[in-house]
């Protein structure tokens, strides 16, 4: 049986953290990232076509743990999430979240370093204090500017150590509680201490969008929409528009899967059963296919292998 051996084939590696900084660079390309929070909503993802992911913070507390993001998912969780995803397609960027870092500089370094080890293209810090809370939240307790600032810097000092690329997002949560001014006079402050792109969290209209895009240029901004948070749904044109670079629709999964786990759960629990969906779409031939059975055999095939002969449908 002959095996494939075609060094031709052979695609060079290249970091998830130089795929991202092209895009960044490309003037007419917007980053649109759907939120993702295994490796199934991922697949998923994928399979829609999304050139850059993300991983939600509050979908990795859900899914892994069963709690809200309210810092209890520690570093190896989080991280390990990340790297699993970021490593389904390695040239779809992954953008994750690291909460506040997980602690002191040296735990923010240590952050960076796993992260960036795993090829996770990009991560963002706020400046909430070590027991936050989800940005669309209220009373969120913020660390002094000097404090933050500690956290991107030791960010950027830990990337430039270990020698592996990272995009650096710094996210404040300060606008709720100091208002626009201070948010942007924090982000531009990270921005001179190493951070990359500009996440301010929980802007409420599209008005305050438009103006903090603008007062933060030249810096990459990223818009976060969550549903049923406060800020403002808007298309991705629109984004745009207001001077966005990526935008995030981080919990799009999370609410999907609620919605109709929900109502197929209590569908079976009232009727006993419950009915095809039209065409039988969803089955088990459909989400073998997504998470790439076809892939899998042809892999195995061409070392030799006969793990999927005889096909499996």
């Amino acid at each position: 049986m002959a095996q494939e051996n075609d060094m031709a084939a052979f695609t060079p590696f290249r970091p998830a953290a130089v795929i991202l900084r092209e895009k960044l660079a490309d003037p007419d390309k917007l980053v649109l990232c759907p939120g993702v929070f295994d490796g199934f909503t991922a697949r998923i993802a994928l399979d829609a076509g999304f050139d850059t992911l993300y991983m939600t913070g509050a979908g990795t507390a859900a899914s892994v743990l069963g709690q809200p993001d309210l810092a209890i998912v520690s570093l190896p969780e989080m991280a390990g999430n990340a790297g699993m995803i970021a490593g389904l397609d390695r040239n779809v960027p992954v953008i994750a979240d690291a909460d506040t870092g997980f602690g002191s500089s040296l735990a923010v370094a240590r952050a960076v370093k796993l992260y960036s080890q795993l090829n996770v293209a990009a991560l963002h810090i706020e400046d909430q204090a070590f027991i936050k809370r989800c940005g669309h939240l209220r009373n969120k307790a913020l660390v002094s500017l000097d404090e933050y600032l500690v956290r991107i810097r030791a960010a950027d000092r830990a990337r430039k150590e270990c020698g592996r690329d990272i995009v650096i997002i710094a996210r404040t949560d300060s606008l709720q509680s100091l208002g626009l001014d201070e948010a942007i006079r924090r982000l531009k402050a990270a921005h001179a201490a190493g951070a990359d792109v500009a996440f301010l969290e929980g802007l409420t209209t599209k008005d305050e969008c438009r103006k903090a895009a603008q007062a933060l240029a030249p810096i990459p901004c990223l818009l976060n929409i969550v549903g049923g948070g406060v800020t403002p749904a808007v298309d991705a044109a629109e984004a745009k528009a207001l001077g966005f670079k990526i935008v995030l629709w981080p919990i799009l999964s999370l609410t999907y899967a609620y919605v109709s786990v929900k109502k197929a759960f209590r569908e079976l629990k009232d009727k006993g059963w419950t009915e095809p969906l039209p065409g039988g779409e969803g089955g088990i031939k459909d989400i073998f296919e997504v998470c790439g059975i076809d892939e899998a055999a042809a892999f195995d095939h061409a070392v030799g292998g006969s793990t999927l002969d005889g096909g499996f449908f």
